[in-house]
């Protein structure tokens, strides 16, 4: 390790420093805090934490109480960064009493912008809290997988009432579609399953999550010449979720079995998986499908040979001399849960296209993924990138889902948070390559000496100086710190395991109750158990 040393680097700008700023009226003094976390205040408290006006501009109350709970929650990151967990945990719990604190309502736009900044806060939150379980309990966790929608919508065959059907006919006449609709009873059936109780939470999710990639599936659909409406496909399948397996095995957010994947590129190694990557997977998903329709001529065909495989649906064809999907249907032709297969793509379908006839006009989705990549040269674990960005590895691991390891390999394009490509790409240069998987990353804030460093990440002084050969001539702000890795994964303490025994009740007015269930490995009492209010409860957290 002693060949492990980086380029001494310009102390970086505070992106979460606020700028000086005038206010029409004063903001409330803060309450006391601890000795220990006045430095912490000191050094991000640079004037007043609104935004800068220009003169006749005036400022909402809304705005104000925003800056304000975000500067509380990076008061907690940087309480973090810090070995300080308790004082992390208040700040954490401040930013989020603020915006739930009892207040007159406010207009439907002001109030949204509240509550999409307290799941933000929330969701980032839980990230921080559960990378410092992680590190409590293993050197390296591989991230998690979710279960296949498919697998939880039962099959169903209860009759229809005739005013429901001839209110959804008249829907489909004044519905426009790339894609051939019908609604035979099979579909009707689905849309009342998906209009109440579980099927509407999992349509509701599925509409949610399709925000973060819908724009990238509507390109590569319309880059292969295929119908936009087979984005439904993939909330189907997978409900948008990367990582869903299904009970056969198929993987990633259009569902491909290993030898099908192969078949369109899909490569899987060691510490990849191409059938995770959502736009190796879409592309290679619209080639299947506009192979099965050309093979079919017929799009519900097609769908059912994306479930059954075509040599299913091409036995069942010749055996009846039908090629008419519900004609097979009627015959039970075909496996029982492609038969339901298309019916629940087309109840979603048309659901989706008359969001106001079914209750679904207030389903606001997901902020679109925006990334930059990185090219990785050699080995290089998440931690040290999640240090470097100062995000956490849980963030990392969402943006690249196709990694099976917590370590990207030479050669892999790594995703990180828009607008810090190119600054991760410098920092990493000044770390030698055989280095960059085995350490951590710390940077250097004012205060710091070796000696504290030491301390705080339990390794010998000695240790760190031989490491760090380039820092004698003495610490500067901004400075990076490597820290062997297994020293790094051991910092949660004893009130970190603590903090984790009891879920915060304010939460379950924090977060959504429709936000789908969250990926980790962990069990539901760990995922719901915090140290703070943006641990989600049993009945708010993520599939």
């Amino acid at each position: 390790m002693a060949g492990c040393s980086v380029t001494r680097t310009s102390r970086p700008l505070n992106s979460f420093v606020p700028p000086v700023s005038k206010v029409a009226e004063p903001l409330p003094a803060p309450e006391p805090l601890p000795h220990a976390a006045t430095d912490l205040r000191i050094q991000l408290a640079r004037g007043p934490r609104v935004p800068v006006l220009e003169p006749g501009q005036s400022i909402g109350w809304a705005a104000v109480l925003l800056r304000e709970s975000e500067w509380h929650f990076q008061l907690g990151r940087r309480a973090l960064e810090r070995g300080d967990s308790e004082q992390a945990r208040r700040e954490f719990d401040r930013a989020l009493d603020l915006l739930l604190a009892p207040r007159a309502p406010a207009d439907p736009a002001t109030e949204s912008r509240i509550q999409r900044k307290i799941e933000e806060l929330a969701e980032a939150a839980y990230r921080y809290d559960l990378e410092r379980g992680e590190t409590a309990h293993a050197d390296e966790v591989e991230p998690g997988f979710q279960r296949a929608p498919l697998d939880e919508i039962p099959r169903l065959t209860f009759p229809i009432d005739p005013a429901f059907r001839n209110q959804i006919q008249e829907e489909l006449r004044a519905t426009s579609s790339q894609l051939p609709l019908e609604a035979p009873d099979p579909v009707l059936a689905y849309v009342r399953y998906l209009s109440s109780g579980r099927g509407r939470q999992l349509l509701i999710n599925g509409l949610r999550r399709a925000g973060r990639y819908r724009p990238m599936i509507q390109r590569i659909l319309d880059e292969e010449g295929l119908p936009q409406e087979l984005i439904h496909v993939a909330q189907a399948e997978s409900g948008f979720f990367p990582r869903a397996v299904s009970r056969r095995r198929a993987t990633g957010m259009w569902q491909f079995i290993k030898s099908r994947g192969v078949e369109y590129g899909l490569l899987q190694t060691p510490y990849t998986d191409d059938r995770l990557d959502p736009e190796k997977a879409t592309r290679a998903a619209a080639r299947h499908l506009r192979d099965l329709y050309h093979q079919f001529g017929d799009w519900y065909l097609a769908l059912a040979a994306y479930n059954a495989g075509p040599g299913a649906v091409a036995r069942a064809v010749e055996r009846t001399g039908y090629a008419d999907f519900w004609e097979l249907h009627k015959r039970s032709v075909l496996p029982k849960e492609t038969s339901h297969y298309v019916p629940i793509i087309l109840a979603m379908i048309i659901m989706a296209k008359n969001p106001a006839a079914h209750g679904l006009e207030a389903v606001e989705p997901d902020p679109p993924l925006e990334y930059d990549s990185v090219h990785i040269t050699a080995p290089t674990s998440l931690a040290l990138l999640a240090d470097l960005l100062e995000k956490p590895v849980a963030e990392l691991r969402e943006l690249n889902p196709a990694l099976l390891k917590d370590v990207a390999p030479a050669g892999y394009l790594v995703r990180v948070p828009k607008g810090a490509g190119q600054q991760l790409a410098v920092l990493l240069e000044g770390i030698p390559a055989h280095c960059r998987q085995a350490v951590r990353a710390h940077r250097v804030a004012q205060g710091d000496t070796l000696s504290s460093i030491a301390r705080r990440y339990q390794v010998a002084e000695t240790s760190l100086a031989t490491l760090n050969a380039h820092l004698r001539d003495g610490l500067e702000a901004g400075d990076i710190v490597l820290v062997p890795v297994r020293a790094a994964t051991v910092r949660a303490t004893a009130s970190n395991v603590r903090a984790r025994t009891a879920a915060s009740s304010r939460t379950r007015s924090a977060v959504r109750g429709s936000a789908p269930a969250r990926r980790t490995p962990q069990s539901a009492a760990v995922r719901t158990a915090s140290a703070n209010p943006a641990m989600r409860s049993p009945s708010t957290a993520r599939r």
